[in-house]
């Protein structure tokens, strides 16, 4: 099935509307204009009919010879025609002989037999009482009536007067300048709104359609510009937000971790920026792994990973269970993970994370190390070392009682903190509560 675009489309339509429209005008105005004419017609053949039986009823009875009946019709034909009474009238008399006439056909022919016979019949249909009778004929569109003159109660002559009825070729032709006019008008006026829809409407759907290729292909700097104070140009910003969403999500992805797809340190940096911006009160956690090192060497890397996979569980269960919709979790790589939370959640965060870890870090130990609560490892200079069990140690930051204004400064105090709060060998959280 063949493709249109939408400009076709479109143009196809207010093409189509065009010529329906332009269509039934034509046919309402044909109509009317045909039925205007056929009772004009009807109406000139009633007023023609009884002027002519009026006055040749009159001149025939002060008529004192039938020889000069000829004359006197060719004198009433005359000024019927120029008087424009009638079209075409024929005096006939009872035999078919043609008196007089401004039929050219009839006066051609000298006789019209036709006529009377068909005068004849039409009075045996409707009564010899009738003073006119008249048929239409379909194939001529003429109106022809037929008016017998009695002497002594006698039909001696018949006059035959011919209208013209209402036909579509004139009907076209004087109605051709209101339909030309209307046309034009339609014309005009289907451009003005073809012009209106491109522009409002297939224009900036074709900006859009072509910016999605080009998002598509890699492009997301890109940005439309759609001024049509509607659904569309609001289309066009729910459009540019989206794009900027898509490029935070690329470049989260990019710098994200691979073991545990959590935003790395670019996406962390950011964040802490954006809230210092944002003038928000936050708590920043700083969260590490305890004897780590030990355990990796113990156990092998892949075993160290799924410990770093268990971590990021814990935390991002706490977060949901304890926390915010908008609280942050990121991993700064190895075992360091970062948290952003709010003042008032983040001692029910960290107690959620530190009974969840040590609950579930026993699991990742030899029955023989849980008995002995330790790892026994040899350090660099061969000495053999005794490791206790992983703990998690968090060192939190706040701008509740001083302001923060980098994230170099807020990492700076976390160097501090942490140092303390390791020196407790046990999973802690220890917030730094100074104003300064």
């Amino acid at each position: 099935m063949p493709r249109f675009k939408l400009h076709v489309r479109v143009t196809l339509l207010i093409t189509g509307m065009s010529f329906l429209f332009i269509f039934i005008f034509t046919s309402i105005q044909l109509k009317n204009h045909l039925e205007r004419l056929n009772s004009y017609n009807k109406y000139r053949a009633r007023v023609g009919t009884i002027i002519v039986k009026t006055t040749l009823e009159m001149l025939i009875k002060d008529m004192q010879t039938e020889e000069a009946l000829s004359g006197i019709f060719e004198a009433a034909i005359e000024s019927f025609s120029k008087e424009g009474v009638v079209e075409k009238i024929s005096a006939i008399s009872m035999d078919g002989v043609v008196l007089a006439t401004n039929d050219s056909m009839v006066r051609e022919f000298g006789e019209s037999k036709q006529d009377i016979d068909a005068y004849q019949k039409l009075s045996q249909e409707s009564g010899q009482a009738a003073w006119f009778y008249s048929m239409i004929n379909e194939k001529t569109k003429v109106i022809d009536i037929f008016i017998p003159l009695s002497i002594d109660l006698t039909p001696k002559y018949i006059v035959k007067l011919s209208f013209s009825i209402a036909n579509m070729s004139q009907a076209i032709v004087d109605t051709l300048i209101p339909i030309l006019l209307t046309v034009i008008a339609v014309v005009i006026g289907n451009l003005f709104l073809g012009f209106i829809l491109l522009k409002t409407v297939v224009w900036p759907i074709e900006v859009l359609n072509a910016a999605t290729k080009e998002i598509a292909s890699g492009n997301l700097d890109l940005k439309v510009a759609i001024k049509t104070n509607d659904e569309i140009q609001e289309l066009g910003e729910t459009f540019n937000e989206m794009t900027i969403a898509l490029k935070k999500m690329k470049e989260r992805a990019e710098n994200a971790n691979p073991l545990t797809k959590l935003p790395g340190n670019n996406v962390i940096r950011e964040e802490v920026e954006s809230r210092i911006k944002r003038a928000n009160l936050f708590v920043a956690i700083h969260i590490d792994l305890d004897n780590f090192k030990a355990y990796n060497d113990r156990y092998g890397i892949a075993k160290g990973d799924e410990v770093i996979k268990l971590t990021s569980r814990i935390l991002d269960t706490a977060i949901k269970s304890s926390g915010n919709s908008g609280d942050f979790l990121g991993h700064e790589g190895g075992d360091d993970f970062f948290i952003i939370t709010t003042p008032d959640k983040s001692d029910a965060v960290t107690q959620k994370i530190i009974h969840d870890f040590d609950s579930e870090i026993r699991s990742f130990y030899s029955k023989e190390d849980l008995d002995a609560g330790y790892i026994a490892e040899k350090d660099r200079r061969g000495v053999t070392v005794r490791y206790p069990l992983m703990t998690i140690s968090m060192a939190g930051v706040t701008n509740q009682r001083r302001p923060i204004s980098s994230y170099a400064e807020l990492t700076n105090i976390a160097v501090s903190v942490k140092v303390k709060v390791k020196q407790e060998k046990k999973s802690n959280f220890l917030l730094d509560r100074r104003s300064a």
